[in-house]
């Protein structure tokens, strides 16, 4: 039975895809209940690098859309890097010809360019994109749902949502989800980092390696305070342990791009499992007791890259 209003809504899920449609409802003007397992700061979104850039995710012209909407958020919330934690920053994608990102961003990336050879040694394009530090971003949009008089809170939920007591419930479990719709589709991708101390770095670089498997990627991210080193893509693995020698083998990739990390003081390990699916899941059902169930669930590594785009999809859901 529901004993909240007519167009309460209550999202399930506290990383950067469950905060950013909070957010969004919230500001709306709908009431907004946001349930979450554990803090912000614990989910796999405060693992993330923060690179907006889409990632082993599908479908493509939907993740196009919700990256451009993203992208265009991201760039206001760069106006004040200290408060929001975005900032644009710029890099090199490796392994990219700025061709590949010209078919579906160019009107939005103007400056887009062939890596010099003293930039990269390899084929790259360099790009200004926005780097997202996600140990001030996630607790600023959890202030921001608060502002909106949105609230959290910490609780778990069983299959089905039936403790869920709202009139929409928005599905954004990420990982979770596949015991709680539940959908086996989901499946783990292990991502390992390296945090150290900044040598002085002031750009970003990721660069594709042939050997050390189909979908790794080697890059480094200058975050306030210190470099973010990967990194791994390990398909149906749970472990959430650093494994040392992985470690090595990152910093030792990662030294290969630029010498003086290779001495750099290692100040965190970090592992998060990105929630995968063949692709996003971002429809609505209506429950048999009238619930009307949103989902917004299984990004890969792109949840901050495509956030702000689904929460609008989301949003546009939850209506009626």
């Amino acid at each position: 039975m529901l004993s909240g209003q007519r167009d309460d809504v209550i999202v399930v899920g506290g990383g950067v895809v469950g905060l950013t449609t909070a957010v969004v409802l919230a500001e709306s003007g709908r009431p907004v209940r946001l349930w979450t397992r554990e803090p912000a700061e614990r989910t796999t979104s405060a693992v993330a690098g923060g690179l907006w850039w889409p990632y082993r995710i599908e479908p493509a012209a939907s993740v196009h859309a919700w990256a451009l909407h993203t992208l265009g958020v991201y760039e206001s919330q760069a106006a004040s890097p200290g408060t929001t934690g975005v900032r644009m920053v710029e890099g090199v994608l490796g392994e990219t010809d700025p061709d590949e990102v010209r078919g579906w961003a160019a009107a939005r990336l103007p400056g887009l360019r062939a890596s010099t050879p003293d930039e990269y040694g390899g084929r790259g394009t360099w790009a200004r994109l926005p780097l997202v530090d996600m140990a001030a971003h996630l607790p600023w949009l959890r202030e921001r749902l608060a502002a909106a008089g949105g609230t959290v809170e910490e609780r778990t939920v069983s299959p089905g949502f039936p403790e869920a007591d709202a009139a929409v419930v928005i599905n954004c479990t990420g990982l979770g989800a596949r015991t709680l719709v539940p959908d086996a589709s989901v499946r783990p991708v292990r991502g390992q980092l390296v945090v150290v101390e900044n040598p002085g770095i002031r750009t970003w670089l990721v660069s594709g390696d042939e050997a050390a498997g189909d979908g790794v990627k080697s890059y480094f991210f200058p975050q306030p305070g210190r470099l973010v080193l990967g990194g791994t893509a390990e398909d149906d693995v749970w472990s959430t342990e650093p494994d040392p020698a992985v470690a090595a083998e990152i910093v030792r990739r990662c030294a290969r791009l630029r010498p003086e990390i290779a001495g750099a003081r290692v100040l965190e390990h970090r592992v998060g499992l990105r929630p995968a699916r063949d692709a996003v899941r971002l429809e609505r059902e209506r429950l048999p007791d009238g619930r009307l169930l949103v989902h917004n669930y299984g990004h890969g590594g792109a949840g901050v890259t495509v956030a702000w785009g689904c929460a609008r999809e989301a949003a546009a859901l939850a209506e009626g």
